[in-house]
């Protein structure tokens, strides 16, 4: 592995840099993403059911016992239940950008890594066909040994840009689905439960 990084020259530390801050968003995002820890199913079935019975200072409680997205969210809701409907959702709404702005931490920087990998790579590839040409200028095109170095070099760091970058890619676009489909489940959990709410005025 070390040969590998020492064959691609100075641009391939950059690029080793890019696939550990990947992996370790992959890691830490996948964790923060379970849908255990954004949307408990037993949370929001026995919120749901506080509310028909209107008891709204036990669901209070339970949302400050359920430290999760949907439960913040909610129980901004809650509070400022018998304020009129639009005063309630606004809440909701602003607490849910919050949320979801939480969520999609780090995604950012995975679309970044998978942007700016091939281009090291690239790079890479013009500094090695550089060094080629650099010796071809000085020594000609009798010795292929001597052109080897900027070539394998050239070669190495696009075939590791694309290696890091494609992962990436792919990575992202996963996560970045996943957060949106939470985001969409918890919309309609927080107006089921302003629809329950609103049943409780009248």
């Amino acid at each position: 592995m070390y040969e590998f990084v020492l064959k691609g020259g100075i641009l391939m530390y950059p690029i080793l840099l890019c696939s550990v801050l990947a992996v370790a968003i992959l890691l830490e995002r996948l964790w923060a993403l379970r849908r255990s820890k954004i949307i408990p199913n037993s949370f929001v079935i026995e919120i749901g059911d506080l509310i028909k019975r209107n008891k709204l200072e036990e669901s209070m409680t339970l949302c400050k016992l359920n430290d999760t997205p949907i439960a913040r969210i909610l129980m901004a809701g809650i509070r400022k239940h018998g304020r009129g409907r639009e005063v309630v959702k606004e809440a909701i709404e602003e607490v849910g950008r919050m949320e979801a702005a939480s969520l999609e931490r780090y995604l950012t920087t995975l679309g970044t890594i998978a942007g700016i990998s091939p281009l090291l790579g690239l790079l890479g590839t013009v500094t090695g066909m550089i060094k080629a040409f650099t010796v071809i200028s000085h020594a000609g095109i009798g010795n292929p040994q001597m052109l080897a170095g900027g070539i394998s070099e050239a070669l190495f760091t696009t075939a590791a840009g694309l290696t890091v970058a494609i992962p990436a890619f792919v990575f992202y676009k996963y996560l970045r689905s996943r957060v949106d489909k939470m985001v969409l489940r918890m919309e309609r959990i927080s107006m089921d439960i302003l629809d329950l709410l609103q049943q409780q005025e009248v």
